[in-house]
């Protein structure tokens, strides 16, 4: 890999800005719905660097193995809650914008589960883990230890 650019250091204040609107919107959502919906949108944009730090936040908050090994299976495990299946649509609808975009079928499922301020801080989540996504991947950051 080649050394690409530093986006922290070469524009701080966009770094920042980033960095404050995920944890606006991350502090909306509980830690479990939070990192399941960081874990499968990083599986969709193939982000390693991102795989690697919300697999082990969801490890530190109690999240099991075998939960984030089926991830990409979730619709099919049987392992997740209605209310985590409905985040898991909504970021996978969002990560593959390009498909459809966030349903109508997925939407009104949310609202049988959550708030719309709830709702508005998943699809929030959603994006700017698809944004950090980007980052990383464009900017070939390494995964520590590798």
């Amino acid at each position: 890999m080649s050394t690409r650019v530093k986006i922290a250091e070469t524009t701080p204040n966009a770094w920042k800005a980033m960095y404050a609107l995920s944890v606006t919107v991350e502090s909306g959502l509980s830690k479990t719905h939070k990192e399941l919906l960081k874990i499968r949108t990083s599986q969709i944009n193939g982000c390693a660097f991102c795989l690697d730090m919300h697999t082990k936040d969801a490890l530190k908050y109690g999240e099991t193995a075998q939960r984030i090994f089926l991830l990409n299976a979730w619709k099919e495990s049987g392992l997740f809650t209605e209310e985590e299946k409905v985040v898991l649509a909504i970021a996978e609808e969002i990560a593959l914008i390009h498909n459809q975009g966030l349903t109508e079928t997925t939407y009104k499922k949310a609202l049988e589960y959550f708030t719309e301020e709830y709702i508005a801080n998943i699809i929030m989540a959603a994006v700017t883990i698809n944004a950090w996504n980007r980052i990383a991947i464009s900017t070939e950051m390494p995964v520590p230890g590798v």
